[in-house]
């Protein structure tokens, strides 16, 4: 019987050792303000545009102002229900991956825009929050919803599901994967406003 106790301590022992890492203060802290300073940015780089200028487009296949403001929105909303529906119920990630190096590949790798990618049908703009002012209210409204998650949320580390990166994320990457995207984005909008022909007023 002390036998049997003594393997059952062991397994249980070995089971926690096995699980993921705590997200730290100093993690939540960094993932908090990043968040915060993309939506800062996000709105910051849409603010004050007039019709015009939400409008232009520097060729045709490119997106305007409004449209990837909508699609930084909708990102928003699909990838915060992947985190809830899918990657807090996953499996843990293999042992043996180093954490913090895909964290930090996270943060490189995705505002990155010299690799382009193009959006799920389902993230094409479509005007679906009716209009420009609409969309980044629903972004604010996103985002906040976000930031009470991360910092409400126990177990982030605890599992982790496939992702576009070719790497398995965790609940904390995937949310520093959503304020990259913005990041991302926000670029993108800044190169429509920088170009030649967009509208002065």
């Amino acid at each position: 019987m002390k036998k049997r106790l003594l393997t059952l301590s062991l397994l249980a022992f070995t089971l926690a050792g096995l699980r993921a890492q705590a997200v730290s203060p100093a993690e939540l802290a960094t993932a908090a303000a990043y968040l915060e300073k993309t939506r800062a940015g996000v709105l910051a780089a849409t603010t004050g545009l007039s019709e015009a200028q939400w409008k232009f487009k520097a060729a045709p296949a490119r997106w305007s102002v409004a449209e990837t403001l909508e699609h930084i929105a909708s990102s928003e909303d699909m990838l915060m229900g992947i985190v809830k529906d899918q990657v807090m119920k996953a499996p843990p990630r293999p042992a043996g991956e180093d954490v913090k190096a895909i964290d930090d590949f996270v943060l490189t790798a995705i505002p990155d825009r010299t690799q382009k990618a193009k959006a799920p049908e389902p993230l094409v703009p479509t005007n679906r929050y009716g209009s420009p002012d609409d969309a980044r209210t629903h972004f604010a409204s996103s985002r906040a919803a976000t930031v009470a998650f991360l910092k409400a949320t126990p177990g982030l580390r605890d599992h982790a599901i496939d992702s576009p990166l070719g790497k398995k994320l965790d609940g904390y990457q995937w949310l520093l994967f959503i304020a990259a995207h913005s990041e991302r984005h926000t670029k993108q909008i800044e190169e429509v406003k920088a170009d030649a022909g967009f509208p002065k007023k």
